[in-house]
């Protein structure tokens, strides 16, 4: 088994999922996404899966809403934050 094949985090496909609804990819640059996304899913509790299908199936609608609304905060959060350090990303590496 390898761990990183076989299994991964749900919330990482509602966070992409988020991301581009709101086009936040398109905002902002590939080394601020990464840093934006870790400081999102961070704030999230873990949720490890080994198929989408089976979350899909077996996840209570009313549970993936609560998902989705907590992405949204964690995601209005981490763009707050990226805001306060704009002046960190702009500058020139």
């Amino acid at each position: 088994m390898r761990l990183h094949d076989d299994i991964h985090n749900f919330y990482e496909k509602i966070v992409v999922e988020e991301i581009i609804k709101r086009k936040l990819d398109k905002v902002y640059s590939e080394d601020v996404m990464a840093d934006f996304c870790c400081t999102v899913l961070n704030q999230l509790p873990p949720r490890y899966i080994r198929y989408d299908v089976d979350m899909a199936f077996y996840l209570p609608q009313s549970e993936r809403i609560h998902m989705e609304e907590r992405v949204q905060t964690a995601i209005d959060v981490a763009i707050s934050q990226i805001s306060k350090k704009k002046d960190l990303y702009d500058q020139p590496t």
